[in-house]
């Protein structure tokens, strides 16, 4: 192993302990100097020049983002094999038992509701692509033409380089294919980057789970017309209700009217509440603030 480090140049000669060595500028003057050194990488500096070369061998990786224009965005029921890439990238926001996280995603069908994966290819061809983002679509009760959009999430490590955009495009493109004209989604805290995409604050709508188009149908007929037939009601039940008999005498007087209030309270608007970017009516399950929003596409 070297043990110490000589410079030379035409003025003076400097020696360092490389156990302690302290900053160190070069001068350009200085003709070519090589570290061979088991504990160093190669590195050479031309005489005239302050430019660094490290040996690539011993360079750092880097990490390319996948390109925008190489993304597919597929059904999860379509590729099974992407099951378990899907829940974890689901699960690195939203921390759920995996067990239960491929339950949900096992749902997936064109019938709705339908997840869908944003896919970047795979750096070689033998392996499975990348999953990168995620969505699902939910019918709408009693809007046969909107969709709900829910659980979208894009990468940790790929967020603010436009992977968001392209998933929120992709599903539009997806919803019109099908026949959809509008997508409602809620929001805690993403206000502006769906406004940015042209949705805006909306009402509540309710997702359906599963969709049938016999369903109304069958839960009639679960339930008869008259499932239990009144007991009549008894005589004893109707007299202990009845108003006790005035006492025989001259009649009270009616007593005097209420007096009326100071100030009245002007009648509540019709209709929903205002909304704004910053304030909302609304709550989640947990008591926080939610935005509901909506597109027409």
């Amino acid at each position: 192993m070297q043990s110490e480090l000589t410079l030379r140049s035409n003025l003076a000669t400097l020696t360092l302990d490389p156990a302690h060595q302290p900053e160190l500028t070069l001068s350009p003057r200085l003709a070519e100097l090589t570290l061979g050194s088991a504990c160093h990488p190669e590195m050479t500096l031309s005489p005239g020049s302050t430019e660094l070369t490290l040996d690539p061998a011993h360079q750092p990786e880097e990490t390319s983002a996948p390109n925008l224009a190489e993304l597919t965005l597929e059904p999860v029921h379509c590729r099974p094999e992407l099951l378990d890439a899907c829940a974890d990238l689901i699960n690195e926001q939203w921390p759920r038992s995996r067990a239960s996280r491929l339950h949900s995603l096992g749902q997936s069908s064109d019938a709705f509701p339908l997840c869908l994966m944003l896919l970047s290819p795979s750096p070689t061809p033998e392996a499975a692509p990348i999953v990168v983002g995620h969505a699902r679509l939910s019918r709408v009760l009693d809007r046969p033409q909107s969709l709900l959009v829910e659980t979208v999430v894009v990468a940790r490590a790929l967020r603010g380089r436009g992977f968001g955009r392209r998933l929120m495009e992709g599903l539009e493109v997806f919803a019109q294919a099908r026949g959809f004209r509008r997508l409602h989604l809620t929001t805690h805290d993403q206000l502006q980057f769906y406004a940015h995409l042209g949705y805006q604050l909306g009402e509540p709508v309710q997702g359906l789970v599963f969709t049938s188009q016999r369903l109304p149908a069958t839960l009639l007929r679960a339930f008869p017309r008259a499932p239990f037939p009144r007991q009549p009601c008894k005589a004893s039940s109707l007299t202990a209700q009845t108003a006790p008999r005035a006492p025989k005498g001259p009649s009270l007087p009616p007593p005097p009217p209420l007096p009326e209030p100071l100030t009245t309270s002007p009648p509540p608007p019709a209709g929903p509440l205002p909304q704004s970017l910053l304030e909302t009516q609304y709550q989640d399950l947990r008591g926080c603030p939610i935005f509901w929003m909506e597109k027409d596409i």
